[in-house]
């Protein structure tokens, strides 16, 4: 238990390095599509984010360096990123600005659950594979829009998948957070209020 106890509270872990690595690309990405709209860089660093992902889950199971902080990390890294790249791809008009409101819209939502959810004494619910599912669509979709704003026939094909990958990739989301939701909905009505005692 003590072991347990020790391994959650662990910081200083490779997944945790490379999410943090992630996290730093962010402003990066956005600045790299923005100012020089050095595009080809900023598929670069998209690319790298998406390797270093898969990493560090990889890396946490493989070296055993699982953790309380990873587990907000990674979805956040995640999170931050499809916000980055939505809102820096409707300032340069790639795509309508209703992309780029609908999906932080359903993660405002599901942050609003937080409170109800920390009455019964949790602070999030475990990642689904709906949700995994609905990431790696967008995380495909919006690259291949990105090279998409070129001319001739690879970026005729890359806006054709990109489009098809967002479009799933949107349902998903939606369809996840409903779920997720409901999840938060059960939970409330099978489980006691917790109180929170204070110290003596």
């Amino acid at each position: 238990m003590a072991d347990d106890l020790t391994r959650n509270k662990r910081v200083w872990t490779v997944p945790n390095l490379l999410s943090v690595a992630r996290l730093a690309g962010v402003p990066v990405f956005l600045w790299l599509v923005l100012v020089p709209e050095a595009d080809g860089w900023a598929l670069l660093l998209l690319a790298l984010s998406g390797v270093t992902d898969y990493l560090d889950g990889y890396l946490a199971r493989k070296l055993d360096q699982t953790s309380a902080l990873g587990e907000i990390l990674d979805p956040v890294a995640d999170r931050l990123y499809i916000l980055a790249v939505v809102v820096g791809l409707a300032l340069r008009e790639i795509i309508p600005w209703w992309v780029a409101v609908i999906l932080p819209l359903r993660d405002l939502l599901l942050w609003g659950l937080v409170p109800l959810l920390r009455t019964r004494g949790y602070s999030a619910l475990p990642v689904h594979f709906l949700g995994k599912a609905a990431t790696f669509n967008l995380l495909y979709a919006f690259p291949l829009l990105l090279l998409g704003d070129g001319v001739g026939v690879v970026a005729s094909l890359a806006e054709v998948f990109g489009w098809a990958f967002a479009i799933w990739g949107i349902g998903l989301y939606w369809w996840a957070g409903v779920l997720y939701a409901w999840q938060v909905r059960r939970l409330l009505a099978e489980t006691e209020r917790r109180t929170v005692v204070p110290d003596a």
